[in-house]
């Protein structure tokens, strides 16, 4: 596995103390909101801006090192982009955000009827429902 230096380097990118800080608190894993990948930078430096974070957070996605999650209704999250296809699923309840593998076949895993001359690369897929937290609170509700 390479480290956070060697992936930006190999991304075109410089290497910073605040790239290499977000990098590592994807690495931990999760779908993180901005204001806890700050908090958690923060632990690791001195200080650095939200904005900062932002910044960092949307280099890192352009070269294709972290990924974008952005349900319905909630704040955009981040996690660390492994080249894989997975979709997500989403709690209707908490928010609570988990990977599930693609539902078919390979990259990009579902091909559009009328693809209208896109050459499509990639197909975004959120499943929604109720974790199991929340299944049980709503039946021990509907049981009160």
């Amino acid at each position: 596995m390479s480290t956070g230096a060697e992936q930006l380097r190999a991304s075109g990118l410089r290497v910073t103390r605040p790239r290499l800080a977000v990098l590592d608190v994807l690495g931990e894993g999760g779908h993180l909101e901005v204001e806890e990948i700050t908090r958690r930078v923060r632990d690791r430096l001195d200080s650095v801006s939200t904005q900062g974070v932002y910044d960092v957070l949307g280099a890192l996605s352009r070269a294709g090192l972290a990924r974008r999650v952005e349900p319905a209704g909630s704040p955009a999250r981040y996690e660390t982009y492994a080249g894989d296809n997975h979709h997500h699923i989403v709690c209707r309840g908490c928010g609570a955000i988990e990977d599930v593998d693609c539902s078919v076949g390979e990259r990009p895993c579902l091909q559009p009827t009328g693809g209208h001359g896109f050459a499509v690369d990639e197909a975004e897929v959120t499943f929604w429902g109720l974790c199991p937290s929340c299944q049980a609170l709503r039946s021990v509700d509907a049981t009160s």
